[in-house]
């Protein structure tokens, strides 16, 4: 089974219950639900505050890892993974 990943901030959808919600409250299965909730984001934001945003759970994220990156690799990283999310390809947050 291929691996999902949030379309907006990249957090693996390893589960029904974290996909997000349209409009009619089916599940968004592109979304995770932080980011998408009936039918909208749920933060307005551009891709660099959605990447600070992100950082603030580095140390949820290292603990189930084998890798511990540090705020600036994740950062790094980020930038690099970001670009190629569904959010974030327009270049203009949604």
């Amino acid at each position: 089974m291929e691996q999902k990943f949030c379309q907006s901030c990249g957090m693996p959808l390893t589960d029904a219950s974290q996909f997000g919600t349209n409009a009619d409250r089916t599940p968004n299965e592109t979304y995770c639900h932080f980011c998408f909730r009936d039918g909208t984001f749920t933060q307005k934001c551009t891709m660099d505050e959605m990447i600070e945003n992100c950082l603030n759970y580095l140390d949820e994220f290292n603990r189930d890892s084998p890798v511990q990156y540090t705020r600036e690799q994740a950062r790094e990283q980020m930038r690099q993974f970001f670009p190629h999310l569904k959010r974030w390809q327009s270049g203009s947050p949604e």
